[in-house]
């Protein structure tokens, strides 16, 4: 019996330092996976590729009205932010038909990048099936936050600000 209640003490001290490790971990504890999808323009765009700078990668879909509202605060964002280093990626979902996703994008004038998804990067990022489902990621290449639903742009904001003046530091 002693030894049950040893093992038991191990393992829930293993978990609580395991947890910890992840919430302290100040780079995030995720690794973005290695995808590439592919631009509006046929063009590969390899999520490796944008290393060195934060990136908002966000899953979406033309037929979800929290997507679309988000379209003018992620254009925004872009514009802000970009030239400083910030990239924004909509990744249409892969039920989107593409020709869909190009009207809309004309439609809204939706001036970050745009890709198509062939469910690969959705199944990468956890199987993402609802959207809008948004990552954060560190110029690391480390995911900081993950969201489902509609974002806090300005607490968006706010962090990606703080990555870029890290990163313009280092």
């Amino acid at each position: 019996m002693r030894t049950k209640e040893i093992a038991i003490a191990v393992f829930a001290l293993l978990l609580i330092g395991l947890m910890g490790y992840v919430w302290f971990t100040p780079g995030g504890a995720n690794k973005a996976p290695d995808v590439t999808v592919s631009t509006l323009d046929g063009e590969p765009l390899h999520l490796a590729d944008l290393r060195d700078r934060p990136v908002v990668w966000t899953f979406w879909a033309t037929t979800c009205p929290s997507c679309v509202k988000e379209i003018p605060h992620l254009i925004e964002l872009q514009q802000k932010l970009g030239d400083q280093g910030l990239a924004v990626v909509g990744v249409a979902m892969s039920y989107d038909p593409p020709d869909q996703v190009k009207e809309m994008v004309r439609q809204r004038d939706m001036t970050y990048t745009i890709a198509l998804d062939d469910g690969s990067a959705a199944h990468a990022f956890g199987d993402v099936t609802l959207t809008p489902t948004t990552f954060l990621i560190n110029p690391e290449g480390r995911i900081v936050q993950q969201k489902l639903g509609e974002l806090d742009m300005e607490a968006l904001e706010r962090r990606i600000i703080d990555m870029l003046n890290e990163t313009s530091s280092n």
